[in-house]
């Protein structure tokens, strides 16, 4: 399990947390959108980035967080 966290151009709401498998939904000013949460593994990360891109929000970035890291940086991905 790995924590990641995603940025996507356009706006959700926590309404949408439980589509997204729990993670944390913080809709930005900017007009992104961060999500954040633990992932079980390489097939449910490709997964979100699927239910994303069936959404049509364009994906911003993708970041492996460190497990004690709660909203900082570790490794880039996009």
């Amino acid at each position: 399990m790995t924590r990641y966290q995603i940025k996507v151009q356009g706006q959700l709401d926590g309404r949408w947390s439980d589509w997204f498998d729990g993670l944390t939904i913080a809709p930005q000013p900017n007009g992104e959108t961060w999500l954040e949460g633990v992932i079980m593994d390489q097939p449910a990360l490709h997964g979100m980035l699927k239910k994303l891109r069936d959404l049509g929000l364009p994906i911003l970035l993708v970041e492996q967080l460190l497990p004690d890291e709660g909203n900082g940086r570790n490794e880039n991905i996009d």
